[in-house]
């Protein structure tokens, strides 16, 4: 009875863990930034056209490729219209931290990032993306009548939750393709210069880190360089059959003279470098052979050679 409550016990206590590990959890790694509805001046397209647009953010430190996913669109109930972004455009592999902007054009033909849909400026735009396997990775709706012409609903900055409308003022402006919040300073190194106007600290600190290097350094190479030198000494005294430390000391077992290391060093360096003595032993001395022309023979020459007396 106790064995079998032991393992009800310890089975217990593992479920969760195969539970965890069976879960499959979607990284969302891609994720919507920014949607411009009504486009009249803000931006153009390859082609010189202002249309609404979705800027995609890739928030991971690694590549990301759009090859293969969805987007999709519905602004009336039961009317989703889906856009399969196509493979084969090296475009669509998106840089750790950068975007990707789409336009909603309803013009796909136009290339990669045109999609098949439009914007709707009177009514709710839900938008979705979703991967190649049909998993929903981020989605967002625009409510209706909340952005006028030429504005986004945007995150405050990359891959945040909050949302907000930007228009044209100087604090909260469109950026496709851009960061969403541009940084003008940079509060650690402000706070910095406020303790530490004159950089002494930080000349310290520096100098500190390169010496303390140092000093380990020393250190590990001079340990590892007795212990060296001991095991050479026992390896000495076990071929010599010498159970003495103090005689071992005495005939100088495991020492050797700085020419000695030296030589050996530079030997190991040729064995286990490149040989540059080595050469082939083929000859590639050939005959020059001059081409004949009129212009440089002697016997077309307006004046006679002196004769030699």
């Amino acid at each position: 009875m106790k064995r079998s409550h032991i393992g009800i016990f310890l089975s217990c206590l593992l479920l969760p863990f195969f539970c965890s590990c069976g879960e499959k959890k979607v990284q969302k790694k891609l994720v919507i930034n920014e949607v411009l509805i009504d486009n009249q001046s803000n931006f153009e397209d390859d082609y010189g056209v202002h249309s609404g647009w979705i800027e995609i953010f890739n928030k991971a430190y690694k590549s990301s490729d759009l090859a293969g996913c969805l987007l999709k669109i519905s602004y009336q109930p039961g009317d989703t219209i889906s856009y399969f972004i196509p493979k084969g455009d090296v475009l669509t592999n998106i840089k750790p931290r950068q975007h990707a902007l789409f336009w909603a054009d309803g013009l796909p033909r136009r290339g990669t990032f045109h999609t098949n849909f439009i914007l709707s400026t009177t009514n709710s735009n839900w938008i979705g993306l979703y991967d190649s396997g049909g998993k929903l990775l981020d989605d967002i709706v625009v409510p209706a009548g909340i952005l006028k012409t030429n504005q986004s609903y945007a995150r405050v900055s990359d891959a945040s939750d909050e949302w907000e409308v930007k228009d044209d003022s100087e604090e909260k402006y469109v950026t496709p393709s851009t960061n969403n919040k541009t940084l003008d300073s940079n509060p650690k190194m402000e706070k910095f210069e406020l303790h530490d106007s004159m950089g002494i600290g930080m000349t310290i600190t520096a100098m500190s880190v390169v010496f303390i290097g140092l000093i380990l350094l020393y250190i590990s190479f001079k340990c590892v360089g007795n212990a060296a030198i001991k095991l050479r000494k026992k390896n000495a005294m076990k071929a010599h059959n010498v159970t003495d430390k103090k005689e071992a000391k005495e005939r100088k077992f495991g020492e050797a003279p700085g020419d000695v290391i030296a030589a050996i060093s530079m030997a190991l360096h040729e064995a286990y470098g490149d040989d540059h003595d080595v050469e082939e032993t083929i000859l590639t001395i050939s005959r020059v052979k001059r081409s004949y022309s009129p212009w440089s023979s002697k016997i077309y020459t307006l004046r006679e050679t002196p004769h030699k007396k």
